[in-house]
């Protein structure tokens, strides 16, 4: 079927910039050299707060409630029952049989977005819970600060990824990937492939008018393995049949 229409008039989620050293790929880029020294190495002030998580190997989807409807969508935007691939049919077979559970996590414009690590990519996991791990909640290009997301996912009880750091001071890679161990906390049988740095920030609500603040999500970073392999067990690449996760 052809890809025509994206529900929500773009990308489900866009791209992560790179921590200097991590693997990346065609198309993606460095976060800034400030960006940087923030998570790793210095905050700017007591208002930033560092997060840090693992990172899942899977298809990037989501799932929307737009006008009272709920869609699951590809990273690109597309509704998944368009995709040409199996994992997706399969993911939006998935979300049809939570659609409840969706709809009432959701309120209309929002959309939760995830890893779906039901198929292997360049990682293999014996899973340990559904093949669905989410990490924001959104609405446009707005993300949830983290402890709401938290606070909500749970509530809807979905899994995400694990926590390895969360604190005023900034983390190394070195420090992340040590935490994160060989094979990372969520099942995987092929090492870890990295971590995300989530960098939130107590803004002030009107400066004007006083010192009241509220946490904001300011920027994202990631590192990827460098010897980390892309789609390396993908039926494109190895010409053999699909590896799905159990």
């Amino acid at each position: 079927m052809t890809q025509t229409v994206k529900p929500l008039g773009g990308k489900n989620y866009g791209s992560i910039p790179h921590l200097p050293g991590s693997r990346m790929g065609p198309g993606d880029h460095h976060c800034h050299t400030g960006q940087e020294v923030i998570c790793t190495t210095r905050v700017r002030d007591k208002h930033d707060f560092i997060i840090v998580q693992e990172k899942l190997d899977g298809s990037n989807v989501g799932i929307a409630k737009i006008n009272g409807k709920i869609l699951s969508l590809n990273r690109a935007g597309y509704e998944a029952t368009t995709s040409p691939y199996e994992q997706h049919h399969r993911f939006a077979a998935w979300v049809r049989e939570h659609y409840q559970r969706f709809d009432a996590l959701l309120r209309d414009g929002e959309r939760v977005v995830g890893e779906w690590i039901l198929q292997a990519h360049g990682t293999r996991y014996r899973l340990k819970h559904e093949p669905f791990v989410a990490f924001d909640l959104m609405r446009g290009t707005d993300r949830l600060p983290y402890e709401e997301f938290v606070m909500r996912a749970v509530g809807a009880d979905l899994i995400i990824p694990k926590l390895i750091h969360a604190a005023r001071t900034p983390l190394a890679v070195d420090a992340a990937l040590f935490l994160l161990g060989e094979f990372g906390h969520h099942g995987a049988i092929d090492p870890v492939e990295g971590a995300v740095w989530r960098v939130e920030r107590d803004e002030l609500i009107a400066p004007q008018r006083g010192s009241e603040r509220r946490r904001v999500v300011d920027f994202l970073a990631k590192y990827v393995r460098p010897d980390k392999q892309d789609g390396k067990f993908l039926e494109s690449v190895t010409g053999q049949p699909s590896v799905w996760n159990t």
